[in-house]
Order: C-alpha cells, then structure tokens, then sequence
C-alpha cells in the first residue's frame, strides 16, 4: 500500500496501538501475508518541506524536534540540520533572532497560510520562513 493509498484510506488518524491491531487482523486473514515479520513495517518517508511538496507526502501537523549543539540566532540562507536529520535553511532575509545563546533549542516548523514554512524557536515569538533542503 502507498502512502497516498493509506491516507485516502483514512489510516493515518489510526494510534500505534490500533495500526497494530488491524495488522494482526490482516496477518490472520491473510496467510500470504503472515510470513512477513511484523518488523518489516514499510516507514513512511516524510517529504514535508520539499519544493512542490504536496500534504500528502507526508503526516499532518507541525514538524518538532530540536538543533543539536549551540544556537545563536539565524541569518538569512543560514542551514540548520535538526535531531530528526532534516536539513532547513532560512529563507527570509528580514528576520531576525539575535542575542539569543540556547542548547539544544526545540524548534517547531508550522506550514504557512497561503505556502511554505516557518520555523520558530521555543519560548521566542520571531519565526523566519524556511525551506527543506534534505
């Protein structure tokens, strides 16, 4: 099953614990099926944040996670790598969030409006539009 198979079948909205429950169901079922070890999950790729990027190409919702090491603010074009391996670069030449000295900062990046993306940093209001580069 593709992602966009298993949106449109509304199993995104699914807890881990029922997403179990309705493999166990088709593993009983479904004795081709049941061969495969429950492990070999299929993970989604979540491709939010790529030029193009549709909402189906991954979960809905905001994006959080933290910037590893020593933060200082941001400049624009300034690219930040965060703890889940998503590669964000600064896209907005008008923000700013200077004097800031955080560790390890939990960041959280909200879909706009209209388009793109907008990173924030926890416990300050700025927010700079960014863009996904890996």
């Amino acid at each position: 099953m593709t992602y966009n198979e298993f949106r449109a079948a509304g199993l995104e909205k699914l807890s881990p614990e029922e997403l179990a429950a309705l493999n166990a169901w088709l593993r009983k079922d479904l004795p081709q099926i049941s061969a495969a070890p429950a492990a070999m999950a299929i993970p989604i790729e979540d491709r939010r944040g790529f030029p193009l990027s549709a909402a189906d190409q991954g979960p809905d919702g905001d994006i959080t996670s933290r910037i590893p090491g020593e933060f200082r603010g941001w400049t624009d074009k300034q690219r930040f790598t965060l703890e889940n391996g998503q590669v964000w670069q600064i896209n907005d030449s008008t923000a700013s969030l200077a004097g800031v000295k955080l560790q390890d900062p939990v960041v959280t990046l909200r879909r706009g409006a209209i388009s793109g993306w907008f990173m924030k940093v926890q416990g300050y209001n700025a927010s700079a539009k960014v863009k996904r580069i890996k």
